[in-house]
């Protein structure tokens, strides 16, 4: 049985999807080029067990598809390319400052910014350049969104124009449900000491809760709005956004069809590769859970994968998903181990041993731990072998942060142990780390080759207030909707939600809006760290990235990485049902 990472494929096919600059995903496994082994594996998985229609899904997927739907993926490439020639042109000849800012966010909304990111890059830079002055509620927000998104420094007073000499929004924009919706959403990335942003967000939301039961909005619109009230589009998984965005972009007056069209190739194209993906994935974590012989373990390969999909979803970027679900199945082992099975004692050694780091350890081990240290070793000795030499020191860095980790697992099994009721702060010191956010935060630069520059690597192993701040909102909100669901955390170790409550001599749902507020304040330090630098932008949006996967996760109280069932409709709509061209 083999471990290792799959080796560069030389297939045709894959070779041509390349020229788009896709992920290539090397055959582990025999791949069908139908996909069907790669959907029985997914179908077979822990996350759709309880599905009672997927199986005919599968099975017609191919078979029922015609017209410009049965196409071969040579020829959806080869559309592609013509259209991103087409699209490269219109960034060239759109003049308007307006005009330029609908085209950037509807190549960003549509998913394809991935495609553009030197156009988009120069369009951005020359609109920051530039003076604007609109009375469009919609048009000034747009703008200040897309430039703070792209890390650059937009003052609050451009919203000045839309207030009364009392420093309040003018009552006559509460009949603009668009510019209402864009402000909404632009406000959401203040940072701290922006109240007039914060009155913002609350006069918009308040206006927009009204408009739902409106007739004279159009559905697409209202679709939106109450998108944006449940997640604002700032904080929203860009891809599950682009497949809500589609077919309203289609609906929008002015729209450009030759980006939807694109688009819709471009996912389809895209979700080929990731179905790939997650097939090879899953055979890997079928032979290791077999190696090791572990039933206490829990299946979470699948929902494992979606959180590397969702926190690494731009092109170029297939290695570095592979090495990123790998190391969050071993957090899992990790975790599952400290926390359901082993005694202290066991704790303890197996602590000592990952501090070491070293073979010669497995001998403090009892016997059922030996294999899963083995294979912890070896695996991270192959990700050292796929990874160019001049990215060995990001494999250092991810080793440390998981030895961390192993130290702090350790510290919450003492506290359980010794049946010690920790106070919030410390509570919230020690879970922070063991969100896991820390050590993932460093495994997504492992595999990214020149995609991350040296700035922005240092920064990600050295500026830890974004970081933290990404942390403590997932377990934050991890532990609320555990709370929710009536979960106990770790055993007899009460969570931050249990601390608050003891402490403070509050309800539950008390100490829900007190915790959701001191999420904010975290969302502001990562809104703050997006602007601080354009060199260390891409390690920033890398970390917010993070910060939506807890929000995708564990938004609306749910907790749907331990409870699954909330993913099934995402993941077929991601991974199993491509989009009618």
């Amino acid at each position: 049985m083999s471990h290792c990472l799959p080796f560069v494929s030389c297939n045709p096919i894959e070779t041509t999807v390349a020229r788009l600059g896709r992920p290539i995903v090397p055959h582990v496994l025999d791949i069908r080029p139908n996909c069907v082994s790669a959907l029985t594996s997914f179908r077979s998985s822990r996350l759709l067990r309880h599905a009672t229609t997927i199986n005919a899904h599968i099975a017609s997927r191919d078979a029922n598809v015609t017209g410009k739907e049965a196409r071969s993926e040579q020829w959806m490439v080869e559309r592609a390319d013509k259209l991103k020639e087409e699209v490269c042109a219109l960034f060239e000849t759109c003049n308007s400052i307006v005009g330029r800012m609908q085209l950037v966010d509807a190549v960003k909304r549509l998913g394809i910014d991935h495609l553009f990111k030197e156009e988009i890059d120069y369009t951005l830079s020359d609109i920051n350049a530039r003076e604007f002055i609109s009375p469009s509620l919609h048009d000034v927000a747009l703008r200040f969104r897309l430039l703070r998104e792209h890390g650059f420094r937009v003052s609050p007073d451009v919203f000045n124009r839309f207030k009364g000499n009392d420093g309040r929004f003018n009552s006559g924009i509460t009949e603009d449900p668009r510019g209402l919706l864009s402000l909404y959403n632009a406000a959401h990335l203040l940072v701290q000491d922006e109240p007039e942003l914060e009155e913002a967000i609350s006069f918009a939301k308040h206006h927009l809760n009204s408009l739902s039961g409106r007739t004279d909005c159009k559905p697409h619109l209202i679709e939106q709005i109450n998108r944006a009230l449940d997640v604002p589009l700032p904080r929203a998984y860009r891809r599950m956004e682009t497949l809500h965005y589609m077919p309203e972009y289609g609906q929008e007056e002015g729209h450009i069809p030759i980006l939807l069209e694109l688009a819709k190739l471009d996912f389809n194209l895209q979700q080929h590769v990731h179905l790939k993906e997650l097939k090879a994935i899953s055979e890997w974590w079928k032979d290791l859970y077999g190696y090791m012989g572990l039933s206490y373990i829990r299946d979470r390969v699948v929902e494992s994968y979606v959180w590397s999909y969702v926190a690494l979803y731009e092109e170029g970027s297939a290695l570095a998903r592979m090495i990123f679900t790998k190391i969050i199945a071993f957090i899992i082992l990790m975790d599952d181990t400290y926390d359901s099975y082993a005694t202290i004692e066991e704790c303890r050694k197996l602590n000592e041993a990952i501090q070491r780091w070293d073979e010669n350890a497995i001998q403090f081990l009892p016997d059922y731990m030996k294999k899963l240290y083995i294979a912890l070793l070896k695996t991270f000795k192959e990700f050292e072998a796929h990874v160019h030499v001049d990215g060995q020191h990001r494999i250092d860095f991810t080793k440390k942060e998981f030895q961390r980790l192993s130290a702090y697992y350790l510290q919450e099994a003492e506290w359980s142990h010794e049946n010690y009721k920790p106070s919030f702060k410390e509570q919230v010191a020690l879970s922070t780390i063991t969100s896991t956010v820390p050590l993932l935060c460093v495994s997504t630069t492992v595999g990214r080759g020149d995609a991350l520059t040296k700035e922005a690597f240092e920064w990600a192993t050295s500026d830890i207030v974004a970081t933290i701040a990404c942390a403590k909102i997932t377990r934050f909100m991890n532990d609320i909707a555990a709370f929710k669901r009536g979960r106990k955390n770790r055993g007899d170790v009460a969570s931050t939600v249990e601390c608050y409550m003891s402490e403070n001599k509050v309800t539950s749902e008390s100490a829900f809006t007190k915790i959701d507020s001191l999420v904010e304040d975290e969302w502001k330090i990562i809104n703050q760290a997006l602007c601080e630098s354009r060199e260390v932008l891409p390690a920033v949006q890398q970390v917010r990235n993070l910060a939506i996967c807890a929000t995708f996760f564990y938004g609306n109280r749910k907790d749907a990485y331990t409870f699954s069932t909330h993913l099934q409709d995402t993941v077929e709509s991601l991974f199993v049902k491509p989009i009618p061209i």
